[in-house]
């Protein structure tokens, strides 16, 4: 679902993989498992400190890149393995896994049963949480390089750490581009200006990013300019649900034609749509199961009706699967999801359905479960699909990938086993991820029938700009993400980074855009970094 006409990742996806192995490093070689074991416990523990202290997860694939490459110059015979590029690759996404899948997908569904009044069912919260997790991983697992999802599909995130990869790997001319970008990121974050969304906007979808812009100002100057907040109004809200029910029409519209998609990786066998409505289909069972389990173990039979009960099991597997569809398609497009802002609307949706408190309280948290983690896996397989050549190695792509679906599994994994047992004590403390305060509040608020309304009548124009914009640009998405972040800076940011790659490209050709996406991935690194160390001298 990438726009055509657009090149993507063009200087990475030209990375020569040398000396290509028979078989692919496994994650479960005795150095690899037991380092990959010491960065998971790590990154939830640094998930867990950011994201109750300061609000924030920090780019652990980036982090993650970081520590792999510091490792492999250790002058020791013990890391000399850790010099492969594909291990290293395995690394960033086991501390990925355990830092996103741990913060926002495990611990943050737990807390909003604390701040309801319910701390004895939050074990069970997490049980409904780890097993959304296990389903959204493997669900992009399977559909990644799909006509949905494809490996030549922008995901920011996963080239910037590619690009560090490969500059510690190679040197040379790519590093010092990579270097230059990385204080220029570095200085500009210190300076409040985010430039990871400066990097995005290099190499992302500028009919997207545009949008994404234009939504960004919209909402950060509605109230000056307006007079109105249009968060207070719902009016992003509805927008998104419009654009969400669209682009939902044509995922399944891309599925139905059961097209096998022209192979963009260089001889690679891409998932057919076929595969791909089969694997969106038995995922959609496996989160009602998921929920049903969620359900009868919480006792929620004991506040709705048995007809109510099943219609909350098949709500909440529906927020869940469309939930992580829209994340990925944000994240794959952008470098940015509005994963917290989806639960947020399917919340409302519930409310406004007539689900009572509690099962609100696990629909929200099983919903924001499913879309931080799909989201990140995307940055790490397309990462691991450039390193390893851009899908020219069939076979070696196949084992690589599967080694990081293990790879974020087990991270995800341990995270689960360090949040149950420290989650009563930094939630004893009062500390929470700021957005659990914000689902309990609407949650004791109620609906309304004037919310309904809002919701309807801005739904419409939400489902225009993206019906407009068709599948391979995701506009009304986009836009939708911007109306839902407050963050005017970052608006001005998008701009200006677009128009100044504009005005490079149209002075020097299509061949700048080369060292342009070198120079991004420094800037998301730089940015990266730069947020990582101020949020820990924060939390300290």
């Amino acid at each position: 679902m990438t726009d055509p006409g657009h090149r993507a990742a063009v200087s990475v996806e030209a990375y020569e993989v040398r000396d290509v192995p028979r078989r692919h490093p496994s994650f479960f070689e005795p150095k690899t498992f037991i380092f990959g074991t010491v960065l998971a416990i790590l990154g939830v523990i640094i998930g867990l400190e950011l994201l109750t202290r300061v609000g924030i997860t920090p780019n652990s694939s980036i982090i993650g890149a970081v520590v792999a490459i510091a490792v492999a110059r250790i002058p020791l015979a013990l890391f000399k393995s850790f010099g492969s590029v594909p291990r290293q690759n395995l690394m960033q996404t086991v501390i990925s896994g355990a830092t996103f899948g741990g913060a926002n997908a495990i611990l943050l569904p737990m807390g909003v049963l604390w701040l309801v009044g319910r701390p004895e069912l939050a074990p069970i919260m997490m049980l409904g949480a780890f097993l959304g997790l296990l389903i959204d991983a493997t669900i992009l697992y399977r559909v990644f390089d799909s006509k949905i999802y494809p490996a030549t599909g922008l995901w920011p995130s996963g080239v910037a750490t590619a690009e560090c990869l490969i500059a510690g790997d190679r040197g040379g001319k790519r590093a010092r581009l990579l270097g230059v970008g990385g204080v220029m990121g570095g200085v500009g974050q210190l300076l409040g200006v985010p430039m990871d969304v400066f990097g995005v906007c290099w190499i992302g979808n500028m009919w997207a990013l545009s949008m994404l812009g234009a939504g960004l100002l919209v909402r950060g100057y509605s109230p000056n300019v307006l007079g109105v907040d249009i968060d207070a109004l719902y009016v992003p809200h509805g927008v998104m649900i419009g654009a969400g029910t669209v682009a939902l029409c044509q995922i399944v519209f891309v599925v139905a034609r059961r097209r096998l998609p022209q192979s963009s990786s260089g001889g690679a066998a891409p998932t057919s749509s076929r595969d791909s409505g089969r694997v969106i289909g038995l995922g959609f069972l496996a989160f009602v199961g998921a929920a049903a389990i969620m359900a009868l173990l919480a006792g929620l039979y004991s506040e709705m009706s048995a007809g109510m009960l099943i219609g909350f099991v098949f709500f909440a597997a529906l927020a869940a699967l469309v939930s992580e569809l829209i994340v990925g398609i944000s994240a794959m497009h952008a470098g940015w999801f509005p994963a917290f802002a989806t639960a947020l609307i399917f919340l409302v949706l519930g409310m406004i359905v007539g689900f009572p408190p509690l099962p609100l309280a696990f629909l929200v948290g099983f919903t924001a479960a499913t879309g931080p983690a799909f989201a990140d896996m995307g940055y790490d397989l397309k990462a691991g699909w450039i390193l390893r050549g851009g899908g020219k190695y069939p076979e070696f792509e196949r084992q690589g990938r599967r080694q990081q679906y293990f790879a974020e599994i087990f991270g995800v994994s341990v995270a689960a086993v360090v949040v149950l047992l420290f989650h009563g004590a930094y939630f004893s403390n009062d500390l929470f991820p700021p957005v659990d305060r914000v689902f309990a509040a609407t949650i004791a608020a109620g609906a309304s029938p004037a919310l309904a309304v809002s919701l309807l009548i801005w739904a419409v124009p939400g489902a225009l700009v993206q019906l407009i914009g068709g599948p391979a640009r995701q506009i009304g998405i986009l836009f939708a993400t911007g109306l839902l972040i407050n963050n005017p800076v970052a608006g001005w940011t998008a701009m200006v980074a677009l128009v100044v790659r504009a005005i490079l490209v149209r002075r020097f050709g299509d061949d700048v855009q080369r060292p342009m996406y070198v120079v991004a991935g420094g800037f998301i690194a730089g940015s990266a970094l730069t947020s990582f160390g101020a949020g820990v001298v924060k939390a300290r």
